[in-house]
């Protein structure tokens, strides 16, 4: 019986980042060569941003930001409707025992980095980010 390799929290969540981004690599390809026949996705560009692994390995969520103003939620529909086939060809691509389980989800963070942009540019805050202590009293 062979014996079972122990390994570091460490090396578990490098593993789980490789993994998440070799699946990242499969599905932006599969999106790039418009592989997948759905009207929606082939006239769209999508960029899948991110793929986060659970632990085991067993289930990835996919962020993916459609490019040219398409419309987000048709986009990520669409491809929750071609999951089935996602799943099958990242298995046949990604050589592992268990191929993990899709589910997408629209990437919220350039949302969250244009607000946080807005808000650097508030007069208040620019101004409380100009302050600089040693010029008091000059």
């Amino acid at each position: 019986m062979a014996k079972r390799q122990d390994h570091t929290a460490e090396q578990q969540s490098v593993r789980v980042l490789k993994v998440g981004e070799r699946v990242r690599h499969i599905l932006s390809e599969l999106l790039a060569r418009q592989e997948v026949h759905d009207d929606v996705v082939s006239a769209s560009n999508i960029a899948v941003t991110e793929v986060r692994l659970t632990p085991d390995l067993r289930n990835a969520t996919a962020y993916v930001k459609p490019l040219l103003d398409a419309e987000e939620d048709a986009v990520v529909n669409a491809l929750r409707q071609n999951t089935a086939f996602l799943q099958r060809e990242v298995a046949k691509r990604l050589g592992l025992k268990f191929a993990p389980k899709l589910k997408f989800r629209k990437d919220e963070s350039f949302a969250e980095a244009d607000r946080i942009e807005e808000l650097l540019r508030d007069p208040k805050v620019s101004r409380d980010l100009d302050y600089d202590p040693n010029d008091e009293g000059a």
